[in-house]
C-alpha cells in the first residue's frame, strides 16, 4: 500500500499549488487510485520565516503534528526557507523529506564543483552549509542582486509572473553563471514559476521537482517506483 503524504503548504500558496501539480504529473499512474493520497495544511498564516523564527517553528510543529494525527505517514514541505525549522517538524515523529539535502545532492550528481544558488537569504544559508558538507563550492548573488531576487519573489507572491519578473529571474541566473556556477539550484519554490531549464545555459536543478520525485519514491511501493524509473529510461 502507498504511504499517505502530508504536506506543510502555503509558503507561498501559488508555489504550493504548483508543487501539487508537479506531484500529480510525475506520479506513475494509470488510474485515480494509483496516485498518492495527500493530506495538506495550506497555511499562509505561518509567521514570517525571517522576522519571527520562533513563531514559524511553533506553527510548523503544530502543522506536522496535526497532519500526523490525521494519518500522514511521510511529511514534505515545498518551502526551502522554512527548512530552517526542520527540527520542529521532525518532532512529530514521522519521516520528513529534507528538500535542501535532496536538492543539493541532485546538484552534486551533475558533476559540478561550483553550484549557483537562487534562494532567499535563509534558504541560501541552508544550501551553502549543505553544499559545504558535500564538498562543493557555492556561488551566491551579490548584495544588490539578493535584494532584486527577493523583489522578484515578492512579485510572484502578488500574482505577477509576467515578462518583467521572468526577465529578472533569467538575469539573476545568468549572473551566477558569469561568476562560475556550473549548475544552478532553483532554491525557492517561486523560481520555477518564472524560470525553466531552457532559460539557463547550465543545468537547472528545480528543488520543487526534486522534492516531488522524493515524495513519490517515499510513498509508492518500491517495486512500482523502480519499474516506473526503468520504463522512463527506456
Amino acid at each position: 500500500m502507498a504511504r499517505i503524504l502530508g504536506i506543510l503548504g502555503g509558503m507561498g500558496p501559488a508555489a504550493t499549488v504548483a508543487f501539487l501539480d508537479r506531484l500529480v504529473t510525475l506520479t506513475p499512474a494509470e488510474h485515480d487510485e494509483d496516485h498518492i493520497r495527500v493530506l495538506m495544511d495550506m497555511n499562509p498564516q505561518v509567521p514570517n520565516r525571517h522576522r519571527n523564527p520562533p513563531g514559524a517553528a511553533e506553527a510548523l510543529g503544530r502543522m506536522a503534528t496535526s497532519l500526523r494525527d490525521m494519518g500522514a505517514q511521510v511529511l514534505a514541505m515545498p518551502c526551502n526557507t522554512a527548512h530552517a525549522h526542520a527540527a520542529a517538524i521532525r518532532a512529530a515523529g514521522i519521516p520528513f523529506i529534507d528538500m535542501i539535502e535532496r536538492t543539493a545532492t541532485a546538484a552534486v550528481q551533475t558533476g559540478a564543483q561550483r553550484v549557483g544558488i537562487l534562494a532567499t537569504p535563509g534558504g541560501q544559508d541552508l544550501y551553502v552549509a549543505e553544499l559545504d558538507r558535500q564538498g562543493r563550492d557555492a556561488v551566491v548573488l551579490d548584495s544588490g542582486d539578493r535584494r532584486a531576487f527577493l523583489d522578484t519573489v515578492f512579485a510572484v507572491k502578488r500574482g505577477d509572473v509576467g515578462p518583467g519578473p521572468r526577465a529578472e529571474m533569467r538575469r539573476l541566473a545568468a549572473a551566477l553563471v558569469s561568476e562560475g556556477a556550473q549548475v544552478v539550484i532553483a532554491g525557492c519554490t517561486e523560481v520555477p514559476l518564472l524560470l525553466t531549464a531552457e532559460d539557463v545555459t547550465v543545468p537547472l536543478v528545480d528543488s520543487a521537482e526534486v522534492l516531488a520525485m522524493a515524495c513519490i519514491a517515499a510513498c509508492i511501493p518500491t517495486s512500482s517506483y523502480d519499474q516506473w524509473r526503468a520504463d522512463s529510461v527506456i
